[in-house]
């Protein structure tokens, strides 16, 4: 196995000559100045850098030093950097640390000491790329495009895997943003259709007066415009599958001939007289009530019996217990590695934040906030704020004091059954088993007294009939 190769900027000659004999087990490398330790960083990939404040042409200060620093975590975000200078302000370490560096020595430098920093930011940065490749690693999960370890979407992934070697059609219920189509295309490609084509509409993108030659295609002169015979969807999926997204977006004028398709197989382009035979398996989502609007007439219930012989309901993500953050983990590493930032993982409030949140979006919020997050954050390990998610609110201390708890408790109760007798004292006593006396003195004990809170309606209410 090749050396790792230690990058040491330094402009002392015999230090860094020192410094090549200090580091045996590494192939080293020297650059004296910034645009040397640059050149070297791109073309050389070091594992780690071992690099001096001060630098020409400010040797005795460290201004050039730090501005080599910046530019080094630009260049290769995830290499470690240790800072080693005579300078020993306590400022240049803590901003050196602030600017990415991975540890400050202060010179003379202890050999001994230098090896383990250096051998331990080695190991840090093999630590965290093995921890990168197994967060991207694929999850047991049978279909190729979700990421899970929820036993309610293994099922699903499950029942997709077999339904896969039949050519029904299939209806896929769920929210946006849970991964519908993805389970669409794994249904294609893992059955006998795979080879063919996989063709997505979404129904509700088109514009209706658009959406039936979309599917169906037209023939030249069919209306103002086609000048040319234009193939459909439909077609266009033969002898593969056709993805219908939205289906419950679907306008009325055009359930009537895709039920006709289903139920026959056969299309006429818009315009043309002569039928053209399909054979195609139709997978289906939406994240309507298809249900009820066939009670109200929206959808015919005919075609909704064609779409969903098989029906796959989707859970969302917040049903799918340490996915958010299994999915985030993931997300993370790919952003990370796609837009070079040494990003080392969440830090425990963004953890919190994530299994707190009830991701209305579902996957596709979770993935732009992370993508986002893997942008702007400035640190290794992002923040709440990062995720533009709120900060979740520290637990207060258990109060294990028997009388409070109690007394809690107590008040909890009256509470409950004042709100569920609408004030009524009377019945408020009945609920709680005790008499209408104590009720006063509950009251008056939790404050709940003279009616500031809750009012009796009176015995007898005057009429108000005259």
């Amino acid at each position: 196995m090749s050396k790792p190769k230690l990058l040491i900027v330094e402009d002392d000659a015999g230090l860094a000559a020192q410094y090549r004999w200090a580091f045996p087990e590494f192939r080293v490398v020297l650059a004296q100045n910034r645009a040397q330790a640059k050149q070297l960083a791109e073309k050389e990939q070091p594992a780690v850098t071992l690099l001096d404040l001060g630098l020409p042409p400010d040797p005795e200060g460290v201004t050039e030093g730090f501005a080599t620093l910046e530019v080094l975590r630009r260049v290769a975000p995830g290499m470690p950097v240790v800072v080693c200078s005579g300078q020993g302000q306590r400022e240049n370490m803590l901003r050196a640390i602030a600017l990415g560096a991975y540890d400050f020595c202060e010179k003379p430098v202890d050999v001994a000491l230098l090896r383990t920093v250096i051998d331990r930011a080695l190991r840090l940065r093999e630590l965290e790329e093995e921890n990168l490749r197994l967060a991207a690693a694929p999850r047991p999960s049978p279909v190729r495009d979700i990421i899970t370890a929820d036993e309610g979407m293994l099922r699903v992934c499950g029942i997709v895997e077999r339904l896969a070697q039949v050519s029904v059609p299939v209806l896929l219920l769920g929210e946006s943003g849970t991964g519908k189509e993805a389970l669409a295309r794994a249904l294609h490609e893992m059955g006998p259709r795979a080879k063919a084509n996989f063709v997505a509409i979404n129904c509700a993108a088109i514009p209706e007066p658009l959406l039936e030659s979309e599917l169906f295609g037209h023939e030249r002169g069919a209306f103002t415009g086609a000048v040319r015979q234009v193939t459909g969807r439909i077609e266009a999926a033969n002898n593969g599958t056709l993805f219908l997204d939205e289906v419950g977006d679907l306008p009325a004028s055009l359930q009537a001939k895709l039920l006709r398709f289903l139920q026959e197989q056969v299309i006429e382009r818009v315009g043309g007289r002569t039928p053209i035979r399909v054979d195609v398996r139709v997978v289906s989502a939406t994240n309507q009530p298809l249900e009820e609007q066939t009670e109200t007439g929206r959808f015919r219930a005919d075609l909704l019996y064609r779409l969903n012989s098989l029906t796959i309901r989707v859970p969302p993500l917040r049903e799918r217990g340490e996915d958010p953050l299994l999915l985030a983990r993931w997300f993370l590493a790919r952003y990370a590695r796609e837009f070079s930032r040494r990003l080392r993982g969440f830090d425990p409030a963004a953890t919190q934040a994530i299994q707190a949140h009830t991701w209305p979006g579902n996957v596709r919020e979770l993935s732009n906030r992370v993508r986002r997050a893997a942008l702007m954050a400035d640190a290794q390990l992002v923040t709440p704020a990062d995720l533009e998610l709120r900060e979740p609110e520290a637990a207060p201390e258990d109060d294990l004091d028997i009388r409070a708890t109690r007394l809690r408790a107590e008040r909890t109760a009256i509470e409950r059954a004042l709100a569920r007798s609408s004030g009524s004292l009377t019945m408020t006593a009945r609920l709680l088993g005790v008499s209408r006396p104590t009720i006063y003195a509950l009251l008056e004990t939790h404050g709940l007294s003279g009616g500031r809170h809750y009012v009796e309606p009176p015995a007898n209410p005057p009429n108000t009939d005259k």
